[in-house]
């Protein structure tokens, strides 16, 4: 049975939603992570383009991942 929290939601619920923003931030810290390592490989500011091409590359990578291995 769920437990009732202060917000009204039960705790199961709120467990979910964590785990759910635990793999959102985590796959944002990864997006990142391949930006910071283009930018310092980078001679250049990098143009939009590149970052547009880093980005879809990296998350295209994540795509592959099982949820459960991330």
């Amino acid at each position: 049975m769920p437990v009732s929290t202060p917000g009204g939601g039960s705790a199961a619920r709120g467990q979910r939603r964590s785990v759910i923003q635990d793999h959102i931030a985590l796959a944002e810290i990864e997006l990142c992570g391949e930006l910071m390592i283009a930018a310092s490989a980078a001679e250049e500011r990098l143009s939009l383009a590149r970052i547009d091409e880093v980005l879809s590359r990296a998350a295209g990578e994540l795509d592959g991942v099982p949820e459960s291995s991330r």
